[in-house]
């Protein structure tokens, strides 16, 4: 991988932190469902375009009930999810629970017909993540029923990212995955439309608020994906795959250190073990996405 390879690894590593951190400024002032439509609806607007010029809209009609569920999957359900989650627990927590998503992809792979052998190291990492998470929930910052109401938000966020990816690798694998991300953006932007008109705010925005809407939708959701595509370009799948530990990092040191949430010895001990637990969850995944690299390629030229 070369300098720019790994410039965009790097801006990729932040980018996928911050939406944890803006979502918390934006949704003092607009509706989770407000929020999570301008999010999709301004990703839409600019991926959209590129995938019609580059004709990969063409290949879409045999996938329609895929496109559909991933649009759910990956953006409806978990951009509302976070957004009303994190009006009750603090982004660092998100951030956090949201690194379980590897934990989460290698228990329920089996039912999307991915056959991964979980060998010793897998249960162990298992095992080591949910300690973590337990350790955290028992420890950390969640003492009422809306915090753990927003725990119940995260974990429902969780399951659609796990979801999302078993998603792609089982209907999208031979497409360009231009396609079908633009096509399930604008689905989950139709899917939103109504609910969010229904919630508009009363006075318009700050210019923070408004600001921080923009940065999760053009920065953190648009630009993200279109650096993600690069990435798998020219480093491969497995590589990109890392990015999965650094930007739940980014996510609590911005929640800890600019907006002073408390996470406390508990809380960083049981952050690592999650991190520690996943990426010995995923080891198995990783070489089998290593050793099949030439064919996952395919998705994004």
């Amino acid at each position: 991988m070369g300098w720019r390879g790994w410039m965009v690894f790097a801006a990729l590593g932040v980018i996928w932190g911050l939406p944890y951190f803006f979502i918390k400024l934006a949704v003092q002032e607009v509706s989770p469902l407000v929020l999570a439509f301008c999010r999709v609806a301004m990703a839409s607007a600019v991926l959209l375009p590129i995938a019609w010029r580059r004709g990969t809209l063409r290949s879409l009609s045999r996938h329609k009930a895929a496109i559909v569920a991933f649009a759910l999957a990956e953006f409806a359900v978990p951009f509302t999810a976070i957004s009303l989650g994190e009006r009750w627990i603090s982004s660092s927590v998100t951030g956090i629970l949201i690194a379980m998503v590897p934990l989460s992809i290698a228990l329920i792979q089996r039912f999307f017909g991915v056959s991964e052998a979980l060998g010793l190291w897998r249960i162990t990492g298992l095992s080591l993540g949910f300690a973590g998470v337990a350790a955290l929930l028992g420890t950390g910052p969640i003492a009422n029923p809306l915090g753990w109401a927003g725990v119940a938000c995260m974990l429902l966020a969780t399951l659609g990212y796990a979801i999302g990816p078993l998603i792609i690798q089982r209907h999208f694998s031979e497409l360009d995955s231009t396609g079908p991300l633009a096509a399930s953006l604008g689905v989950a932007s139709v899917v939103l439309l109504i609910p969010a008109a229904c919630d508009l705010p009363v006075h318009l925005p700050s210019t923070l608020a408004l600001v921080s809407i923009m940065v999760l939708g053009l920065i953190c959701t648009a630009l993200a994906m279109l650096l993600m595509f690069y990435l798998v370009r020219h480093a491969g799948a497995s590589r990109a795959a890392v990015i999965t530990y650094i930007n739940p990092v980014v996510a609590t040191l911005l929640g800890v250190l600019v907006l002073r949430e408390p996470l406390g010895v508990g809380g960083a001990i049981a952050f690592a073990t999650i991190l520690l637990g996943s990426w010995l969850a995923t080891r198995g995944a990783v070489a089998t996405a290593r050793a099949t690299e030439p064919r996952r390629l395919k998705v994004c030229n």
